[in-house]
């Protein structure tokens, strides 16, 4: 019989370039090269206006992880949250209350149908047989 090595750790990313992850490298380099060209192109103030907040996102995109979760599935599923409709399960809704000056509609008692104790004896005779061959 032939054996087989079954893989491990299946969940945890290759670290490519040292420490880091092939996303977290791509995340860092992405960010780096825009606050470089942020940096070179405008001034001082803007840089660090636009700059900075970029740098704070791709680090947070590199490194971060909330709940055992990464920053970009928790970005992902609040854009989610806000854009698509809520879909509520069970939502109580009271029932009307009624004034004092209505009246509350009764239901006549002929519209409602009646079954006769002869129609009853022969539909539980009916499905008592049909229980009993079905064995």
């Amino acid at each position: 019989m032939q054996q087989f090595q079954v893989p491990q750790f299946i969940n945890i990313e290759d670290q490519i370039v040292g420490p880091l992850t092939l996303k977290q490298f791509l995340y860092l380099l992405g960010g780096g090269a825009f606050v470089i060209v942020t940096y070179s192109f405008l001034p001082f103030f803007l840089f660090l206006l636009v700059g900075l907040p970029v740098a704070t996102l791709c680090s947070l995109l590199a490194f971060f992880k909330y709940n055992e979760q990464p920053f970009s599935k928790i970005i992902f599923s609040a854009i989610n949250y806000y854009l698509k409709p809520r879909l509520y399960i069970w939502k109580n809704i009271p029932p009307p209350a009624h004034k004092q000056g209505e009246v509350v509609k009764k239901i006549d008692a002929a519209s409602v149908p009646t079954l006769t104790e002869s129609k009853l004896s022969d539909l539980a005779w009916s499905l008592d047989i049909k229980e009993k061959t079905k064995r």
